[in-house]
Parts: C-alpha cells; sequence; structure tokens
C-alpha cells in the first residue's frame, strides 16, 4: 500500500507552559542580602531591577537564572535530537517508535540552505550549493527516505516488532519531544547553538538545531526582556 511522505524544511518550537518573569531572577538573587524580605520581589515589577539583572550576568552570579521553568513543544529530525540531548540542561519526554507506528515526515534541506563545506576542520565555512547540487540534494534524500519508509511499513505488516521495524528508517525522520528547561541552562545551549554577531564566544552550529535554538530565543526573549537583553550586551556568555 502507497504511503504518502512528507517532506519539510523546517522545524516545530512551540512554548506549552511557561513560568519565567525577570522577577524570578530579582527575588532569588536578593534572598541573599535581605533574607525573607525578598519575598516582596516575588511578583514586583523587574523594570527598576535592570542594573541588577546586568550586574549578576557580567559577574557570572548564575544560580538566580535557575528560578523559573519553560516548557516547549519540538518537533525536528532524529539528527537533531542526537545534538540537542548531548547538552543534558533539559529534561525531555521523546515519542517513542517502540510503542507508535512514527509519521511518514522526513527533513530534506531547502535551497537557501548551505550545503558545501569549505576549509579544514576546525577552521571552515558552509557556502550556498549550485542548481544541480540542490536538485541532486532533494532528489536522492527524497528517493532514499520513501524507500526507508516503505521497507518500514513492509516490515510491520509482516508482524515484526516496532522496535526492529524502525531500524530501517534515516535519522532525517521527524520526532517529537517536550523539553523542560530552565534560563541558565537555555543560555547555555543558546551560546553554542547560535551563530550570533557580537558574541564573545564565536560558535559554529550546524543549521538545523540552529534553527531551534532560534525560536527558543525568540519565546524565552518575550518572557524574560531584561534578562534576555543583559545576555546580548554580555556577550551571550551563559552566568
Amino acid at each position: 500500500m502507497a504511503v504518502d511522505v512528507t517532506f519539510r524544511s523546517d522545524v516545530t518550537v512551540e512554548l506549552v507552559r511557561g513560568s519565567a518573569s525577570d522577577a524570578d531572577v530579582v527575588f532569588a538573587a536578593r534572598v541573599s542580602t535581605v533574607g525573607e524580605q525578598s519575598m516582596e520581589d516575588v511578583a514586583a515589577d523587574a523594570t527598576g531591577s535592570k542594573g541588577l539583572i546586568n550586574y549578576l550576568m557580567r559577574e557570572r552570579h548564575g544560580s538566580p537564572f535557575e528560578h523559573n521553568s519553560m516548557t516547549f513543544f519540538v518537533q525536528a529530525p532524529i539528527f537533531v535530537w542526537r545534538e540537542h540531548m548531548r547538552h543534558r540542561m533539559a529534561s525531555y519526554n521523546e515519542e517513542s517508535a517502540r510503542y507508535r507506528e512514527l509519521d511518514p515526515v522526513f527533513y530534506v534541506p531547502s535551497r537557501d540552505r548551505n550545503v558545501n563545506q569549505v576549509g579544514k576542520t576546525g577552521s571552515y565555512e558552509f557556502l550556498p550549493g549550485d542548481e544541480s547540487q540542490y536538485d541532486l540534494i532533494e532528489k536522492r534524500m527524497q528517493e532514499s527516505c520513501s524507500q526507508s519508509y516503505a521497507a518500514y511499513q513492509e516490515l510491520l505488516q509482516a508482524g515484526i516488532a516496532r522496535e526492529v521495524a524502525r531500524m530501517v528508517l534515516p535519522v532525517s525522520i521527524f520526532s517529537s519531544a517536550y523539553v523542560t528547561v530552565n534560563a541558565r541552562s537555555l543560555m547555555n545551549f543558546l551560546s553554542l547553538r547560535r551563530k550570533v554577531e557580537g558574541s564573545h564566544f564565536p560558535s559554529y552550529p550546524q543549521r538545523e538545531i540552529e534553527m531551534v535554538a532560534e525560536r527558543y530565543e525568540e519565546e524565552w526573549a518575550k518572557l524574560m526582556p531584561l534578562t534576555h537583553a543583559a545576555f546580548v550586551a554580555n556577550g551571550r556568555v551563559s552566568p
């Protein structure tokens, strides 16, 4: 039975729950100097504490940035998840191909994705390809993914366990997960997985995980604008 295979060149990142504000940083920091009086700052307007937040960021006093939580729903290809989970900076719950049949959704790079690696390891850059290269990428990846998913379906229909049948699938297939993280851990992730002018320590992430990082940063900046501004102003170095 033929199956319609979907090819995507994007990722999904949605904030599903956020308990995070600049005030969280302020009350957590002030407990060290005023004790129980810091409770007065729990719901206070943090605007007047911009200097304190910037000081904490600049001097890398990191623990006040941990008293918050953000949960994201993320759909990305498995090769992105392999890089993401190396950070060990979040709590994850991912869909399991042992328990459910994976949907036929695969990642294929868009034509604005640089695909030519120039230079040596540790000192290289990626440049755009030509039309024939992008044609080849699309053709071969779409063929390979379609054939792999057909083989996956054949194994399942033969009664073979999902955890065995999934072995024929490529790492370009999409998987979804909930990711829960605090601002300090997220800053660590962003410092490494975004290439941004003005970063004190330049980073050169793979484009696909940078796409996830960009969406995280957009949502976090809305929740904690003063903290985000201090992160940027201080060279995007995690405290």
